[in-house]
């Protein structure tokens, strides 16, 4: 028998040229009554899709970081639970049930993490450091909640936090240029939250953390043993890494040149 909710969870949704996985999303969250997606001014046809679903809000606005992007979305709900999902993310059926069995004993004092398996090319990645991935997908929403951070946003939550038990399907890697493209944008946020926090330019990190990063996905956190699609995920990792230095270092030069000319 199909188990079905007996309090409201809302389904929130950040988007951005998300046309081709908006219809699939929206069937795998068939059992909400209602969705919210806050779209970053798509270019692809993702807003003519979601107007052909009657239970989606569908907002736009300018895409500054994710957090900023997160918060956003919060405003357009009420205090309620919360079910907030990547447009490349899917529910099991088992994770469905564990979802509503949560949110139908009400406890309001939680948030849940939910462990995810990453998969590319629809081959799921076992190792390089994911095997201990997990993001809180699942809370209760009120005046309190917030995110903090350009990128790879944490939920800032007061209350007690527990971990769901099935995993949810992560379907990040679609194809080599997409997800590197995806890698340099998060590179390139995490500049500017470390440039934010003080950070300078340094010569000696910009090469040898990606290196340590690289390594330590590959062999110490055993990518090795994903063959070759660890491989390249090991090295897109600490792309992004090198893509960080880069970037705080590029935009020292423009402050430096920028200071330079006034003088």
């Amino acid at each position: 028998m199909n188990k079905t909710l007996t309090h409201k969870l809302i389904g929130l949704i950040i988007t951005r040229n998300e046309e081709k996985n908006i219809p699939a999303l929206v069937e795998n969250l068939s059992f909400l009554d209602e969705i919210v997606i806050v779209d970053s001014c798509s270019t692809d046809n993702s807003k003519e899709i979601v107007q052909q679903y009657p239970q989606i809000r569908f907002y736009e606005n300018q895409f500054e970081n994710y957090s900023a992007q997160r918060n956003k979305a919060l405003e357009y709900v009420e205090d309620n639970w919360i079910l907030f999902l990547d447009a490349d993310e899917r529910i099991s059926e088992a994770l469905k049930e564990e979802i509503i069995d949560t949110v139908n004993n009400n406890d309001r004092t939680k948030a849940y993490y939910f462990k995810r398996r990453f998969y590319f090319n629809n081959k799921p990645v076992f190792f390089c450091g994911l095997q201990s991935d997990k993001n809180i997908r699942l809370f209760y929403k009120n005046d309190q909640v917030h995110y903090q951070g350009f990128v790879h946003e944490k939920i800032q939550f007061r209350g007690t936090f527990n971990v769901l038990q099935n995993h949810l399907t992560h379907y990040s890697y679609e194809n080599y240029t997409s997800y590197k493209k995806k890698m340099h944008r998060y590179g390139t946020l995490k500049a500017l939250e470390k440039i934010e926090k003080g950070e300078k330019p340094n010569l000696f990190l910009k090469y040898s953390h990606p290196v340590y990063t690289f390594l330590s996905k590959y062999l110490l956190r055993l990518g090795i043993l994903d063959g070759y699609k660890g491989f390249i995920l090991c090295y897109l990792m600490s792309y992004s890494v090198y893509v960080r230095y880069a970037e705080i270092e590029k935009q020292s030069k423009k402050r430096h040149d920028t200071i330079s000319s006034r003088i």
